[in-house]
């Protein structure tokens, strides 16, 4: 029997995912972040420092916990999104989906035949899912397209409507970019929640999850709140560096921690 997938689980409970972010290339790192409970992780080989035989190792480093493994591959290739299954990876967040082809191409690229193009090879993945994993795996996999671009909100419902196309992922920094602004994220203003109110609502129609990053847990509460069902908190890379900066700030005198200047100003 293969092994379920725990964010479906949690959807089909009606409940949110909490996720959070991996862009350390080290499978001890990932494995610490599993233990900590979140629900899922997200491998980032886009913007982390990861590449493939990091990934894998990331990967089997979170199998040793009920945390939900899944990757963001670095484009909308074939070849990136079906390895990262093959490596065992139970959903792919894949980054500027603009249009309905684009989503067409990415959900053909998370199945296999009849209902997509996947090519059978699930190496690790039959290990980590289970020996009846090729019979499951298009009902087991979570295809998350991000949302990160002007297009890509004037072509919400042609998006949403492509069939299997499970969920998407509000890349803010982006959105941020493509509107004019500067990036960031946890941004509360109007222009903003005016977006995020017209993903929701698309997603409502379509019957698709919505899915946000998010770097604080008070913000990642109001989007659950705000009706996100899928919502990552920090990462590594940002843990490590707002806690090594509140240590410094306390031992030299207690300024406030300010990670910029700590080195790093992204939301991962």
């Amino acid at each position: 029997m293969a092994r379920p997938n725990g964010v479906r689980e949690l959807w089909q409970a009606d409940k949110p995912v909490i996720n959070s972010w991996l862009g350390i290339p080290a499978s001890f790192s990932a494995e610490v972040m599993a233990h900590a409970g979140w629900d899922s992780l997200v491998v980032d080989m886009q913007h982390g420092m990861i590449d493939y035989q990091t990934m894998v190792t990331m990967l089997q480093g979170i199998s040793c916990t009920n945390t939900t493994p899944l990757v963001r591959v670095p484009w909308n290739d074939p070849a990136h999104i079906q390895k990262a299954l093959d490596a065992g990876a139970y959903g792919i967040v894949c980054p500027m989906i603009n249009n309905r082809a684009e989503a067409e191409k990415f959900v053909s690229s998370m199945r296999y035949a009849p209902l997509g193009s996947r090519s059978s090879g699930p190496i690790r993945a039959s290990l980590y899912g289970g020996a009846d994993y090729h019979a499951k795996a298009n009902d087991l996999v979570v295809a998350f397209g991000m949302i990160e671009t002007t297009e890509a909100m004037a072509n919400l419902d042609e998006i949403m409507s492509v069939k299997g196309l499970d969920a998407i992922y509000v890349g803010p920094s982006d959105l941020s970019i493509s509107h004019g602004y500067p990036p960031g994220g946890d941004k509360p203003d109007a222009w903003m929640m005016e977006a995020l109110d017209k993903i929701l609502a698309a997603c409502k129609r379509h019957g698709v999850q919505p899915g946000i990053h998010c770097g604080a847990p008070a913000y990642a509460l109001k989007m659950i709140e705000k009706g996100f069902t899928f919502v990552t908190v920090g990462g590594d890379t940002r843990f490590v560096t707002m806690g090594a900066a509140a240590a410094v700030a306390e031992m030299k005198g207690g300024a406030p921690s300010n990670p910029a200047r700590a080195g790093s100003s992204s939301p991962y």
